[in-house]
């Protein structure tokens, strides 16, 4: 089961130039998770609204039009779907969307970023405790899987340039020690575990072509609590898939 996350940075634009052809036929999931899709489905066109195969599932921002929004389409009809973490200020955002499997449940989130000033930062920071102890709540329930852009870069090998930002949002030592928190809770890194010395990125600013020159950093993830660890054969970074500035993960379970 192949199980892929895509912050896609505007969900239409990626039926310009095959992009989403490309993806379907390329990574080939079972189940995937979007970010950023910066629309509500009404706004979508049909190949994207209606997959073939799949069910699809949106979560929309009320803040905004044109703005944040994450989407999850499987396979694998699930068992319930979640559309937010029942906090208002939130949810409203449309930041999250969560599905319950036979034996796990998947948490997709578009976690906000920290610029634009303190305010901003701090509302990261509350997203970030509140999320984690959601997911906690259900890990009671059943294991755990999540997914989506973190918007931090949790070490030095996760982006080209350390000493260069280790004063901005995305690289800070509050935002990196959430991720400490996270894999103190027991949830796995994946990528790390399966390549733990690989320099790879999953996001690159389209600004000064950073990409060509792979400037980039490792913004998204894919954590599983560690007793589903057993069932994690693989995990990627698909950095030859192209449409946003960010590239597709995955993870493929047993």
């Amino acid at each position: 089961m192949e199980l892929v996350s895509w912050n896609v940075n505007g969900l239409r634009s990626l039926v310009k130039d095959d992009y989403w052809a490309k993806f379907l036929h390329g990574v080939k999931p079972d189940i995937f998770c979007l970010q950023e899709t910066k629309a509500t489905p009404e706004q979508l066109p049909e190949e994207l609204r209606e997959v073939p195969g799949f069910s699809s599932f949106f979560a929309s921002s009320q803040v905004k039009k044109g703005y944040s929004g994450v989407a999850l389409y499987s396979k694998i009809e699930p068992l319930q779907v979640i559309y937010g973490m029942g906090i208002e200020e939130f949810d409203r955002e449309g930041r999250f969307i969560g599905a319950e499997y036979e034996d796990f449940w998947l948490l997709n989130a578009y976690f906000p970023n920290g610029g634009q000033g303190p305010h901003r930062l701090d509302y990261k920071m509350r997203f970030y405790d509140a999320f984690l102890a959601f997911a906690e709540k259900l890990r009671k329930q059943k294991p755990v899987i999540f997914c989506g852009d973190v918007n931090t870069a949790h070490e030095g090998i996760d982006l080209a340039q350390p000493k260069a930002h280790e004063e901005d949002t995305g690289f800070l030592p509050e935002e990196r020690a959430w991720i400490d928190e996270v894999v103190g809770a027991g949830y796995v890194d994946t990528f790390r575990h399966f390549h733990p010395r690989a320099v790879a990125y999953s996001f690159w600013d389209q600004r000064f072509h950073a990409r060509d020159r792979n400037i980039g950093w490792r913004l998204d993830y894919f954590f599983v609590a560690s007793e589903l660890l057993k069932r994690v054969h693989a995990a990627e970074i698909h950095g030859d898939i192209y449409g946003s500035d960010h590239c597709p993960v995955s993870i493929t379970l047993r």
